[in-house]
């Protein structure tokens, strides 16, 4: 059993000591060889029976097979002074597996399959802690085709209220961690006038998280604050406001472009907004600190960046700015976690018998994918590290001497040098011209890490011969 799998899994509590045993066991299995189907991962029928008992019996839920991992996760954020909390959602789509009870539509009906809400903690420096929240559902109706029926629903009852419930999610962390500062980030889907007010009617400070939600709407401002001057809305006003400031920031890929460095200009203010409508509730106005980030000289017939992002954290000088620039940044780290979860670990090939065994499952290689992401972000950032705080001593020299094809050396070598070899195991070439290993070489390295240790310790220096 690898080392970090019993440290990950140590407060498991299913109710039954073989059902602990068994998670561990099923970890290991699937951690090893995460793109193979369940039966192919596990070492024989009795095995691939345990896993499918394991999966189906009523003790075993998500949140269950979470919670030891986010104990853990939460002791390593502890030892961080600031703490990222990034959540979205996701489609797993698990069209054509017809026999799969509880799936619903998803973007359209001929499509089935689960919704994922995720919320991670991530460091400033980008380093992934751990999974804080899990919420998988399928939609038992298409409730997007009513729009004006879901428009008057109390915000309880819609789907978006996942956004203000992983909100609620990053302050209980903010309550039981008073020396880290919790910040929950989201993208356009959070931006909700009620996740708003759930900080601004926190009775008690220390409990709130505080936010940052980039805006999907050029919200209204009030029109009796003097400090609007008179402007409707938020770019407006923003736009009277002065540059604090020119920065470059790394923009993911998207819209066609690819990942790049692009120089922007910054601007801030606080504005009170005006609320929106609700059927049968009137809600309150209040005051929120917004941050406009515009792309200075975009490349020719590509769309500017243009992020409008409010939040709870000071924003009056550049520094504090580009601190709210730099945080919403780290979201990306999410949008990463799903690529490692749906293309590594491939759990929409997972084919179980209903939503109750297949939300387990998933809950699983939630873990697994974390894993993944911490062993490449930690490579990068601590690089100078010992390997054995990670890697078992099958692990790093076996690797090293396949990759190497020389004798180990006097010392465990540095972490950043054995992911590195991790890496190339999974086709990254370490040329001058190459950055740091990617998650995919990085996740496939590992998997073939895992056979090497299995093989280093049953036939590796010093052990019993095993052969005649």
């Amino acid at each position: 059993m690898q080392k970090w799998i019993e440290d990950e899994l140590a407060t498991a509590s299913f109710g039954d000591r073989r059902l602990n045993k068994r998670a561990s066991v099923l970890m290991d299995r699937m951690g090893s060889h995460p793109q193979l189907s369940v039966p192919a991962a596990c070492r024989g029928w009795a095995e691939t029976a345990a896993a499918y008992r394991f999966f189906s019996n009523k003790k075993v839920t998500a949140e269950r097979v979470l919670k030891p991992h986010q104990d853990a996760t939460e002791r390593r954020m502890a030892e961080h002074e600031v703490v990222l909390v990034p959540q979205d959602t996701t489609e797993l789509d698990y069209t054509g597996h017809d026999e799969t009870e509880g799936l619903g539509p998803l973007n359209w009906e001929e499509r089935i399959g689960l919704f994922k809400h995720t919320a991670l903690a991530v460091t400033p420096e980008r380093l992934c802690l751990g999974v804080v929240d899990v919420k998988i559902w399928g939609r038992r109706e298409d409730r997007e085709t009513d729009r004006a029926k879901v428009k008057k629903m109390p915000i309880e009852e819609k789907e978006s209220f996942r956004w203000i419930e992983g909100y609620r999610r990053a302050c209980e962390l903010a309550t039981r961690l008073p020396q880290t500062t919790i910040v929950s980030v989201a993208d356009r889907e959070g931006d909700i006038y009620e996740l708003f007010l759930e900080h601004h009617e926190m009775k008690e400070p220390a409990k709130r998280a505080e936010w940052i939600v980039r805006s999907c709407q050029d919200r209204r401002l009030t029109a009796d604050d003097p400090a609007n001057e008179g402007a409707q809305k938020i770019r407006a006003h923003l736009a009277t406001a002065p540059v604090l400031g020119e920065v470059e920031v790394v923009v993911a890929r998207s819209r066609g472009r690819e990942e790049q460095t692009v120089s922007v200009e910054i601007r801030a203010a606080r504005v009170r907004l005006k609320p929106p409508h609700r059927t049968g509730k009137k809600l309150p106005e209040i005051a929120v600190n917004a941050v406009w980030v515009r792309e200075i000289h975009p490349p020719a017939g590509s769309e500017p960046l243009d992020w409008l992002l409010l939040t709870s954290l000071p924003v009056g000088t550049f520094d504090e700015a580009f601190r709210v620039v730099d945080y919403y940044c780290c979201r990306w780290q999410i949008e990463l976690f799903f690529k490692v979860l749906k293309s590594g670990c491939e759990v929409e090939k997972l084919q179980l018998q209903n939503d109750d065994r297949l939300q387990p499952a998933i809950a699983l290689y939630a873990i697994i994918a974390w894993r993944v992401m911490y062993v490449m972000r930690l490579g990068r950032e601590c690089p100078n590290l010992p390997c054995t705080a990670v890697f078992e001593e099958a692990e790093w020299q076996s690797v090293w001497t396949i990759s190497q094809k020389g004798p180990l050396p006097d010392e465990p070598p540095p972490l950043g040098v054995i992911v590195q070899l991790i890496a190339s195991l999974g086709g990254y070439l370490a040329r001058k011209s190459d950055g740091p290993p990617g998650l995919k070489t990085v996740w496939i390295g590992l998997q073939r890490t895992r056979d090497f240790a299995h093989a280093w310790s049953t036939f590796g220096p010093g052990r019993p011969e095993r052969c005649v």
